[in-house]
Protein backbone atom coordinates (compact mmCIF):
# COMPACT_ATOMS: atom_id res chain seq x y z
CA UNK A 1 0.00 0.00 0.00
CA UNK A 2 2.97 2.26 0.55
CA UNK A 3 4.38 1.98 -2.54
CA UNK A 4 1.19 2.67 -4.19
CA UNK A 5 0.62 5.65 -2.47
CA UNK A 6 4.39 6.92 -3.14
CA UNK A 7 3.60 5.94 -6.89
CA UNK A 8 0.70 8.00 -7.16
CA UNK A 9 2.05 10.94 -5.46
CA UNK A 10 4.85 11.19 -8.36
CA UNK A 11 2.38 10.29 -10.81
CA UNK A 12 0.29 13.73 -9.80
CA UNK A 13 3.46 15.75 -9.21
CA UNK A 14 4.35 14.95 -12.97
CA UNK A 15 0.84 15.98 -13.99
CA UNK A 16 0.91 18.99 -11.75
CA UNK A 17 4.26 19.78 -13.75
CA UNK A 18 2.88 18.99 -17.32
CA UNK A 19 -0.01 21.18 -16.95
CA UNK A 20 1.55 23.89 -15.20
CA UNK A 21 4.05 23.95 -18.29
CA UNK A 22 1.08 23.88 -20.98
CA UNK A 23 -1.53 25.82 -19.46
CA UNK A 24 -3.79 23.71 -18.95
CA UNK A 25 -6.42 23.37 -15.53
CA UNK A 26 -6.88 19.83 -15.55
CA UNK A 27 -5.74 16.49 -16.82
CA UNK A 28 -8.28 14.18 -17.90
CA UNK A 29 -7.68 10.61 -19.14
CA UNK A 30 -10.34 8.04 -20.89
CA UNK A 31 -9.72 4.24 -20.25
CA UNK A 32 -10.82 3.49 -24.24
CA UNK A 33 -14.30 1.66 -25.05
CA UNK A 34 -14.94 -1.85 -26.28
CA UNK A 35 -14.04 -1.84 -29.88
CA UNK A 36 -16.31 -4.48 -32.04
CA UNK A 37 -14.73 -5.69 -35.55
CA UNK A 38 -16.40 -4.67 -38.46
CA UNK A 39 -19.62 -5.78 -39.47
CA UNK A 40 -19.79 -7.96 -36.71
CA UNK A 41 -21.28 -7.69 -32.77
CA UNK A 42 -18.05 -9.33 -31.87
CA UNK A 43 -15.60 -7.05 -29.78
CA UNK A 44 -12.39 -7.12 -30.15
CA UNK A 45 -10.05 -7.77 -26.45
CA UNK A 46 -10.14 -4.71 -24.86
CA UNK A 47 -6.65 -2.83 -24.08
CA UNK A 48 -6.54 0.20 -21.77
CA UNK A 49 -5.51 3.22 -22.43
CA UNK A 50 -1.49 3.25 -21.17
CA UNK A 51 -1.72 6.83 -19.24
CA UNK A 52 -5.35 5.54 -17.81
CA UNK A 53 -3.63 2.36 -16.03
CA UNK A 54 -0.53 4.50 -15.09
CA UNK A 55 -2.42 5.97 -12.07
CA UNK A 56 -4.17 2.79 -10.74
CA UNK A 57 -4.50 -1.13 -11.71
CA UNK A 58 -7.39 -1.05 -13.94
CA UNK A 59 -6.91 -3.16 -17.09
CA UNK A 60 -10.25 -4.05 -18.10
CA UNK A 61 -12.15 -1.16 -17.17
CA UNK A 62 -13.97 0.53 -20.53
CA UNK A 63 -15.89 3.69 -20.65
CA UNK A 64 -14.12 4.96 -16.79
CA UNK A 65 -12.14 8.63 -16.48
CA UNK A 66 -9.49 9.86 -14.32
CA UNK A 67 -10.04 13.60 -13.62
CA UNK A 68 -6.97 15.46 -12.02
CA UNK A 69 -7.09 18.84 -10.67
CA UNK A 70 -3.86 20.41 -9.45
CA UNK A 71 -4.33 20.48 -5.56
CA UNK A 72 -7.67 18.80 -5.87
CA UNK A 73 -8.14 14.62 -4.72
CA UNK A 74 -8.29 12.84 -8.25
CA UNK A 75 -11.49 11.29 -9.52
CA UNK A 76 -12.54 8.32 -10.95
CA UNK A 77 -15.76 7.51 -12.90
CA UNK A 78 -16.08 4.39 -13.16
CA UNK A 79 -18.02 2.38 -15.14
CA UNK A 80 -19.95 -0.40 -13.61
CA UNK A 81 -22.98 -1.75 -16.09
CA UNK A 82 -25.69 -4.01 -14.95
CA UNK A 83 -25.55 -6.56 -17.72
CA UNK A 84 -25.97 -10.38 -17.70
CA UNK A 85 -24.54 -11.15 -20.82
CA UNK A 86 -21.08 -10.41 -19.77
CA UNK A 87 -19.26 -9.97 -16.20
CA UNK A 88 -19.51 -6.54 -15.15
CA UNK A 89 -16.60 -4.87 -13.44
CA UNK A 90 -16.87 -5.79 -9.58
CA UNK A 91 -17.26 -2.55 -6.81
CA UNK A 92 -14.14 -1.17 -6.59
CA UNK A 93 -11.47 -2.17 -4.28
CA UNK A 94 -7.77 -2.08 -3.97
CA UNK A 95 -4.84 -0.17 -2.31
CA UNK A 96 -5.59 2.57 -4.99
CA UNK A 97 -9.29 3.39 -3.65
CA UNK A 98 -9.05 5.27 -0.75
CA UNK A 99 -7.10 7.71 -2.99
CA UNK A 100 -9.88 8.71 -5.19
CA UNK A 101 -12.92 10.31 -5.12
CA UNK A 102 -15.04 7.38 -6.87
CA UNK A 103 -18.44 7.85 -9.12
CA UNK A 104 -20.12 5.08 -10.14
CA UNK A 105 -22.04 5.14 -13.62
CA UNK A 106 -23.76 2.25 -15.49
CA UNK A 107 -24.00 3.91 -18.61
CA UNK A 108 -21.13 5.67 -20.68
CA UNK A 109 -23.10 8.85 -21.09
CA UNK A 110 -23.15 9.48 -17.44
CA UNK A 111 -20.01 10.39 -17.10
CA UNK A 112 -20.91 13.59 -18.58
CA UNK A 113 -21.89 15.11 -15.95
CA UNK A 114 -18.36 14.49 -13.52
CA UNK A 115 -16.00 15.80 -16.57
CA UNK A 116 -14.54 19.22 -15.63
CA UNK A 117 -15.29 22.84 -17.25
CA UNK A 118 -12.80 25.22 -17.94
CA UNK A 119 -9.38 23.92 -20.53
CA UNK A 120 -8.63 20.21 -19.88
CA UNK A 121 -5.73 17.75 -21.75
CA UNK A 122 -7.82 14.89 -22.52
CA UNK A 123 -5.75 11.58 -23.57
CA UNK A 124 -7.65 9.22 -24.81
CA UNK A 125 -8.81 7.87 -28.23
CA UNK A 126 -11.04 9.83 -30.33
CA UNK A 127 -14.03 7.16 -30.24
CA UNK A 128 -13.89 8.10 -26.08
CA UNK A 129 -15.56 11.49 -26.98
CA UNK A 130 -18.94 11.91 -24.69
CA UNK A 131 -21.30 15.00 -26.86
CA UNK A 132 -18.84 17.78 -27.74
CA UNK A 133 -16.47 16.47 -24.79
CA UNK A 134 -13.72 15.09 -26.95
CA UNK A 135 -10.18 13.75 -26.45
CA UNK A 136 -7.63 16.50 -27.71
CA UNK A 137 -4.15 14.81 -26.90
CA UNK A 138 -1.80 17.70 -26.62
CA UNK A 139 1.68 16.77 -27.88
CA UNK A 140 3.18 19.10 -24.63
CA UNK A 141 1.42 17.52 -22.23
CA UNK A 142 1.82 13.86 -23.93
CA UNK A 143 5.59 14.51 -24.57
CA UNK A 144 6.53 15.69 -20.88
CA UNK A 145 4.44 12.78 -19.65
CA UNK A 146 6.06 10.12 -21.64
CA UNK A 147 9.57 11.54 -20.96
CA UNK A 148 9.40 10.94 -17.69
CA UNK A 149 7.46 7.22 -17.33
CA UNK A 150 10.74 5.93 -18.48
CA UNK A 151 12.18 6.59 -14.40
CA UNK A 152 10.01 3.95 -12.81
CA UNK A 153 8.61 4.27 -9.13
CA UNK A 154 9.41 1.39 -6.60
CA UNK A 155 5.57 0.51 -6.78
CA UNK A 156 6.52 -0.27 -10.71
CA UNK A 157 9.46 -1.92 -10.32
CA UNK A 158 7.86 -4.35 -7.62
CA UNK A 159 4.97 -5.29 -10.74
CA UNK A 160 7.51 -5.45 -13.14
CA UNK A 161 9.48 -8.24 -10.77
CA UNK A 162 6.36 -10.28 -10.88
CA UNK A 163 5.77 -10.24 -14.48
CA UNK A 164 9.08 -11.34 -14.71
CA UNK A 165 8.70 -14.42 -11.93
CA UNK A 166 5.32 -15.13 -14.06
CA UNK A 167 7.03 -15.34 -17.42
CA UNK A 168 9.53 -17.29 -16.19
CA UNK A 169 7.27 -19.91 -14.97
CA UNK A 170 6.02 -19.63 -18.52
CA UNK A 171 9.32 -20.25 -20.27
CA UNK A 172 10.69 -22.66 -17.74
CA UNK A 173 7.06 -24.64 -19.15
CA UNK A 174 7.52 -24.23 -22.77
CA UNK A 175 11.32 -25.83 -22.31
CA UNK A 176 9.68 -28.97 -20.75
CA UNK A 177 7.17 -29.24 -23.51
CA UNK A 178 9.96 -28.39 -26.71
CA UNK A 179 11.57 -31.43 -25.52
CA UNK A 180 8.85 -33.48 -24.91
CA UNK A 181 8.43 -32.94 -28.49
CA UNK A 182 5.67 -30.28 -28.32
CA UNK A 183 4.46 -28.39 -31.41
CA UNK A 184 4.68 -24.61 -31.46
CA UNK A 185 0.66 -24.11 -30.47
CA UNK A 186 1.20 -26.77 -27.68
CA UNK A 187 4.44 -24.89 -26.40
CA UNK A 188 2.44 -21.75 -26.38
CA UNK A 189 -0.25 -23.50 -24.13
CA UNK A 190 2.44 -25.07 -22.12
CA UNK A 191 3.13 -21.42 -21.37
CA UNK A 192 -0.11 -19.76 -20.84
CA UNK A 193 -0.95 -22.64 -18.39
CA UNK A 194 2.25 -21.81 -16.47
CA UNK A 195 1.73 -18.13 -16.72
CA UNK A 196 -1.79 -17.94 -16.10
CA UNK A 197 -2.80 -16.29 -19.04
CA UNK A 198 -4.68 -16.83 -21.77
CA UNK A 199 -3.92 -15.26 -25.05
CA UNK A 200 -5.58 -11.94 -24.85
CA UNK A 201 -3.75 -11.76 -21.36
CA UNK A 202 -0.30 -11.84 -23.00
CA UNK A 203 1.26 -7.82 -23.31
CA UNK A 204 2.16 -9.23 -27.05
CA UNK A 205 1.49 -12.05 -29.60
CA UNK A 206 3.82 -14.88 -28.10
CA UNK A 207 6.26 -15.76 -30.96
CA UNK A 208 7.02 -19.99 -30.46
CA UNK A 209 9.29 -20.64 -33.62
CA UNK A 210 10.34 -24.17 -34.14
CA UNK A 211 13.35 -24.91 -36.15
CA UNK A 212 13.77 -22.45 -39.30
CA UNK A 213 10.74 -20.00 -38.05
CA UNK A 214 13.09 -18.34 -35.63
CA UNK A 215 14.32 -16.60 -38.59
CA UNK A 216 11.47 -14.77 -38.88
CA UNK A 217 11.90 -12.21 -36.32
CA UNK A 218 8.32 -11.52 -35.82
CA UNK A 219 7.11 -15.29 -36.17
CA UNK A 220 3.06 -14.85 -35.52
CA UNK A 221 2.07 -18.30 -36.12
CA UNK A 222 1.87 -21.04 -34.05
CA UNK A 223 1.58 -24.31 -36.03
CA UNK A 224 -0.17 -27.44 -34.29
CA UNK A 225 1.62 -29.92 -36.68
CA UNK A 226 4.98 -31.12 -35.05
CA UNK A 227 7.92 -31.33 -37.17
CA UNK A 228 9.67 -34.28 -37.55
CA UNK A 229 12.46 -33.40 -36.07
CA UNK A 230 13.27 -30.68 -32.62
CA UNK A 231 16.08 -28.72 -33.53
CA UNK A 232 15.91 -25.71 -32.09
CA UNK A 233 13.05 -23.48 -29.88
CA UNK A 234 13.19 -19.49 -30.11
CA UNK A 235 10.51 -18.35 -27.84
CA UNK A 236 9.84 -14.62 -27.26
CA UNK A 237 6.66 -14.44 -24.63
CA UNK A 238 5.67 -12.14 -21.59
CA UNK A 239 3.20 -11.54 -18.88
CA UNK A 240 1.52 -8.67 -17.32
CA UNK A 241 0.68 -7.68 -13.78
CA UNK A 242 -1.89 -4.73 -13.15
CA UNK A 243 -1.15 -3.54 -16.51
CA UNK A 244 3.43 -4.03 -16.16
CA UNK A 245 4.35 -6.26 -18.90
CA UNK A 246 7.45 -8.46 -18.96
CA UNK A 247 9.54 -9.50 -22.50
CA UNK A 248 11.56 -12.23 -22.40
CA UNK A 249 13.21 -14.26 -25.18
CA UNK A 250 15.19 -17.86 -24.49
CA UNK A 251 16.56 -20.22 -27.24
CA UNK A 252 16.87 -23.87 -26.91
CA UNK A 253 18.51 -26.35 -28.79
CA UNK A 254 18.37 -29.97 -28.96
CA UNK A 255 21.72 -30.34 -28.26
CA UNK A 256 23.62 -30.19 -31.93
CA UNK A 257 27.14 -28.54 -31.36
CA UNK A 258 27.46 -25.43 -33.40
CA UNK A 259 24.12 -24.33 -32.22
CA UNK A 260 24.80 -24.74 -29.16
CA UNK A 261 28.42 -23.32 -29.16
CA UNK A 262 26.03 -20.24 -31.35
CA UNK A 263 23.40 -20.12 -27.93
CA UNK A 264 26.08 -20.07 -25.38
CA UNK A 265 28.24 -17.62 -27.18
CA UNK A 266 25.27 -14.96 -27.87
CA UNK A 267 24.10 -15.38 -23.88
CA UNK A 268 27.22 -14.67 -22.68
CA UNK A 269 27.53 -11.36 -24.66
CA UNK A 270 23.77 -10.99 -23.61
CA UNK A 271 25.06 -11.27 -19.60
CA UNK A 272 27.77 -9.02 -20.65
CA UNK A 273 26.04 -6.38 -22.35
CA UNK A 274 23.24 -6.26 -19.74
CA UNK A 275 25.87 -5.53 -16.88
CA UNK A 276 27.07 -2.19 -18.77
CA UNK A 277 23.43 -0.80 -18.00
CA UNK A 278 24.70 1.92 -15.89
CA UNK A 279 24.48 5.45 -15.16
CA UNK A 280 25.13 7.85 -17.90
CA UNK A 281 25.59 5.15 -20.49
CA UNK A 282 24.16 5.94 -24.12
CA UNK A 283 22.44 3.66 -25.20
CA UNK A 284 23.24 3.60 -28.81
CA UNK A 285 26.66 3.36 -27.86
CA UNK A 286 25.86 0.05 -26.13
CA UNK A 287 24.14 -0.86 -29.15
CA UNK A 288 27.22 -0.44 -31.40
CA UNK A 289 29.57 -2.42 -28.95
CA UNK A 290 26.31 -5.28 -29.37
CA UNK A 291 27.66 -5.48 -32.95
CA UNK A 292 31.20 -5.29 -32.30
CA UNK A 293 30.39 -8.60 -29.94
CA UNK A 294 28.85 -10.27 -32.34
CA UNK A 295 30.89 -9.77 -34.63
CA UNK A 296 33.58 -11.32 -32.93
CA UNK A 297 30.95 -14.30 -32.30
CA UNK A 298 30.38 -14.65 -36.00
CA UNK A 299 34.43 -14.57 -36.35
CA UNK A 300 35.15 -17.26 -33.37
CA UNK A 301 32.59 -19.77 -34.91
CA UNK A 302 33.77 -19.40 -38.45
CA UNK A 303 30.75 -18.00 -39.87
CA UNK A 304 32.51 -14.94 -41.25
CA UNK A 305 36.03 -14.21 -41.21
CA UNK A 306 35.99 -10.44 -41.39
CA UNK A 307 37.26 -7.78 -38.33
CA UNK A 308 34.76 -7.23 -36.11
CA UNK A 309 34.69 -3.41 -36.90
CA UNK A 310 35.00 -4.06 -40.37
CA UNK A 311 32.25 -5.98 -40.23
CA UNK A 312 29.84 -3.31 -39.00
CA UNK A 313 31.03 -0.41 -41.22
CA UNK A 314 30.18 -3.17 -43.80
CA UNK A 315 26.65 -3.59 -42.63
CA UNK A 316 27.72 -7.85 -42.29
CA UNK A 317 27.21 -7.84 -38.84
CA UNK A 318 23.13 -6.58 -39.81
CA UNK A 319 22.29 -9.47 -41.90
CA UNK A 320 22.78 -11.81 -38.70
CA UNK A 321 21.54 -9.09 -36.48
CA UNK A 322 19.18 -6.70 -38.01
CA UNK A 323 17.20 -5.47 -34.94
CA UNK A 324 18.02 -3.14 -32.63
CA UNK A 325 19.58 -4.00 -28.97
CA UNK A 326 16.43 -3.61 -26.88
CA UNK A 327 13.97 -0.86 -25.90
CA UNK A 328 12.74 0.76 -22.53
CA UNK A 329 9.56 -1.18 -21.00
CA UNK A 330 6.85 -0.80 -18.18
CA UNK A 331 3.04 -0.18 -19.11
CA UNK A 332 3.69 -0.61 -23.06
CA UNK A 333 6.39 -3.73 -23.99
CA UNK A 334 7.95 -0.97 -26.35
CA UNK A 335 7.11 1.58 -24.06
CA UNK A 336 7.38 5.36 -24.68
CA UNK A 337 9.99 8.13 -24.96
CA UNK A 338 12.68 5.48 -25.67
CA UNK A 339 14.28 8.65 -28.50
CA UNK A 340 13.06 11.68 -26.40
CA UNK A 341 15.80 14.37 -25.72
CA UNK A 342 13.81 15.62 -22.95
CA UNK A 343 10.60 16.84 -21.56
CA UNK A 344 9.06 18.83 -25.07
CA UNK A 345 9.43 15.94 -27.88
CA UNK A 346 12.66 16.97 -29.42
CA UNK A 347 14.58 13.34 -30.06
CA UNK A 348 18.19 12.24 -30.41
CA UNK A 349 18.45 10.70 -34.03
CA UNK A 350 19.52 6.54 -34.44
CA UNK A 351 23.36 6.11 -35.28
CA UNK A 352 23.77 5.77 -39.32
CA UNK A 353 23.00 2.40 -40.82
CA UNK A 354 20.85 1.40 -37.40
CA UNK A 355 17.18 2.05 -38.68
CA UNK A 356 15.34 -0.28 -35.59
CA UNK A 357 17.20 0.33 -32.79
CA UNK A 358 14.07 1.43 -30.59
CA UNK A 359 16.20 3.73 -27.81
CA UNK A 360 18.72 6.51 -28.01
CA UNK A 361 18.22 7.84 -24.57
CA UNK A 362 20.56 7.43 -22.25
CA UNK A 363 20.94 5.61 -19.13
CA UNK A 364 19.55 6.77 -16.03
CA UNK A 365 18.78 5.56 -12.55
CA UNK A 366 15.31 4.37 -13.00
CA UNK A 367 14.77 3.31 -16.50
CA UNK A 368 14.08 -0.46 -17.37
CA UNK A 369 15.52 -1.37 -20.93
CA UNK A 370 15.38 -4.81 -22.53
CA UNK A 371 18.52 -5.95 -23.67
CA UNK A 372 18.45 -8.80 -26.48
CA UNK A 373 21.17 -9.28 -29.09
CA UNK A 374 20.41 -12.10 -31.60
CA UNK A 375 22.51 -13.79 -34.71
CA UNK A 376 19.56 -15.37 -37.35
CA UNK A 377 19.80 -16.72 -40.16
CA UNK A 378 17.38 -15.35 -42.54
CA UNK A 379 17.23 -16.28 -46.66
CA UNK A 380 16.38 -13.17 -47.86
CA UNK A 381 19.09 -11.38 -46.37
CA UNK A 382 22.05 -14.05 -46.62
CA UNK A 383 20.96 -14.21 -50.16
CA UNK A 384 21.95 -10.34 -50.33
CA UNK A 385 25.20 -11.17 -48.48
CA UNK A 386 26.08 -13.72 -50.89
CA UNK A 387 25.55 -11.75 -53.56
CA UNK A 388 28.10 -8.78 -52.51
CA UNK A 389 31.64 -8.52 -52.40
CA UNK A 390 31.81 -9.93 -49.03
CA UNK A 391 30.61 -13.48 -49.71
CA UNK A 392 33.92 -14.54 -49.78
CA UNK A 393 34.63 -14.16 -46.47
CA UNK A 394 31.38 -16.23 -45.29
CA UNK A 395 31.77 -19.54 -44.63
CA UNK A 396 28.63 -20.94 -46.48
CA UNK A 397 28.66 -24.26 -45.17
CA UNK A 398 28.46 -23.32 -41.49
CA UNK A 399 25.80 -21.11 -42.73
CA UNK A 400 23.82 -23.53 -44.44
CA UNK A 401 23.97 -25.87 -41.13
CA UNK A 402 22.88 -23.41 -39.31
CA UNK A 403 20.23 -21.88 -40.92
CA UNK A 404 18.11 -25.38 -40.33
CA UNK A 405 17.95 -23.81 -36.81
CA UNK A 406 16.52 -20.30 -37.80
CA UNK A 407 18.53 -18.16 -35.03
CA UNK A 408 18.81 -17.02 -31.59
CA UNK A 409 18.16 -14.72 -29.52
CA UNK A 410 18.34 -13.79 -25.32
CA UNK A 411 16.42 -10.94 -23.97
CA UNK A 412 16.77 -9.98 -20.56
CA UNK A 413 15.02 -6.49 -18.81
CA UNK A 414 17.66 -4.96 -16.87
CA UNK A 415 16.92 -2.01 -14.45
CA UNK A 416 19.37 0.88 -14.09
CA UNK A 417 20.57 1.53 -10.89
CA UNK A 418 22.91 4.14 -8.89
CA UNK A 419 25.06 1.10 -8.92
CA UNK A 420 25.37 -1.99 -10.59
CA UNK A 421 22.52 -3.37 -12.76
CA UNK A 422 19.74 -5.45 -11.51
CA UNK A 423 18.93 -8.17 -14.07
CA UNK A 424 15.24 -8.03 -13.21
CA UNK A 425 14.83 -11.45 -15.32
CA UNK A 426 18.18 -13.38 -14.49
CA UNK A 427 17.13 -12.78 -10.68
CA UNK A 428 13.34 -14.21 -11.52
CA UNK A 429 14.99 -17.74 -13.01
CA UNK A 430 17.55 -18.12 -9.93
CA UNK A 431 14.67 -17.25 -7.72
CA UNK A 432 11.99 -20.42 -9.32
CA UNK A 433 14.88 -22.78 -10.34
CA UNK A 434 16.17 -22.20 -6.68
CA UNK A 435 12.71 -22.94 -5.03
Amino acid sequence: MSLYREHLDTVIKRADLALAATGFEHLVIASGIEKFRFLDDMPYPFKTNPQFKYWLPLTRHPHSWIIHTPGKRPSLVYFQPDDYWHVPPSAPSGDWVEHFDIHIIDSPEQAAKFLPQGKSAIIGEADAAIGEFAPNNPAAVIHHLHFHRAFKTAYELSLMRKAQRNGVHGHLAAAAAFNAGESEAGINLAFLKAARHTDSDTPYNNIVALNENGATLHYQYKSFDKPREHRSLLIDAGAEVDGYSSDITRTWTNGDTRFTDLVNAVDKEQLALAAKVQANVDYRDLHLECHLRLGSVLKALDIVDMDPGSMMEAGVTSTFFPHGLGHPIGLQVHDVAGFAADESGSLIPKPNGHPYLRMTRTLKPGMVVTIEPGIYFIPTLLHKLKSSKHSAAVNWRNVQHLTAFGGVRIEDEVHCTDAAAENLTRDAFREIQND
